[in-house]
């Protein structure tokens, strides 16, 4: 039996699953030309071509897919077996998260979950700068917005409410949507849905910009807690001050919420086969009330 370098068996198997050699370089922690060059090499040593090459892109032809089929199984049961006898033996969980839901929605969890499994190890990372998982970083991120990276697996955390969310005592003076327009409408700059996404649902003309501005949510929700304003954010986030009643949303039932899905939980193919992942997976989408994910 012939035997194949490893180091091009892995940059096929990126290449075919991503459909790139810049996107499998990108994973690979190399260029797409030393990828190009690993996959030429496999064909050479075979004697047939694997992909039907573009310019931007490439995909597989029929040996091509044959052969993947059979070195993506390869590729699995390998990972399988390093993490069933490894030093982590899937016990560790490297997480990103986006800051506002780590600090809202995922702190206030984490002590139920670790008494739940006492064996998960977990360390956590929150910021903006999104991990593309090339170096092996993390096992899985919970991102705000859709992934821009190709190749990972997607699962949508279910859909949010923004709503007007200020401190009891202003509650008073907002009775219809049209007295936020003299209201001190706290601003959340990174954020998908601002207020004039909130009034163009509502069929008013938005104000002009004023009052408070914050680049996150967390800021934005302790702002509201504090009276300084009307914050426009998602009641999952705020959950924690909606239930002690340090927050209220005044026109509940009386103007339009805006729905959207905010969070994606992400993480690459390689990283279905840690115990770590699979459990925080199942829980995540558990706690969310979602349907369990098929990975």
């Amino acid at each position: 039996m012939r035997r194949l370098p490893l180091s091009a068996l892995q940059a096929f198997e990126a290449a075919a699953r991503t459909g790139s050699f810049r996107a499998a370089g990108e994973e690979l922690g190399i260029s797409p030309s030393a990828v190009s060059h690993a996959v030429r090499k496999l064909e050479s040593l075979m004697g047939a071509v694997l992909f039907d090459r573009q310019s931007r892109a490439v995909h597989l032809n029929t040996a091509g897919e044959a052969l993947m089929r059979h070195v993506a199984s390869g590729f699995d049961e390998m990972r399988q077996g390093i993490e069933t006898v490894g030093s982590r033996s899937g016990n560790l969980l490297r997480l990103h998260c986006a800051p506002s839901m780590a600090a809202q929605w995922l702190m206030p969890r984490l002590r139920d979950l670790l008494a739940k499994q006492p064996w998960l190890e977990v360390r956590l990372a929150a910021g903006v700068d999104y991990p593309r998982f090339e170096h092996d970083e993390f096992d899985a991120d919970i991102c705000y917005g859709p992934p821009r990276q190709e190749g990972l697996i997607v699962i949508p955390l279910g859909e949010e409410t923004v709503t007007p969310l200020c401190a009891p005592d202003l509650a008073a003076q907002i009775t219809s949507a049209k007295d936020l327009l003299d209201a001190k409408l706290i601003e959340s700059d990174n954020k998908r849905v601002r207020w004039n996404s909130w009034f163009d649902a509502n069929e008013i003309a938005p104000p002009a910009p004023r009052g408070s501005r914050f680049d996150r949510s967390f800021m934005a929700i302790a702002a509201a807690v504090d009276g300084l304003g009307v914050a426009l954010e998602s009641t999952r986030l705020a959950e924690r001050e909606i239930a002690a009643g340090q927050l209220v949303a005044p026109l509940a039932g009386r103007a339009k919420d805006v729905g959207y899905v905010g969070h994606y939980l992400v993480f690459p193919r390689v990283a279905k086969a840690r115990r770590a992942v699979r459990m925080f997976t199942h829980w995540l989408t558990q706690e969310l009330s979602l349907p369990p994910p098929k990975i």
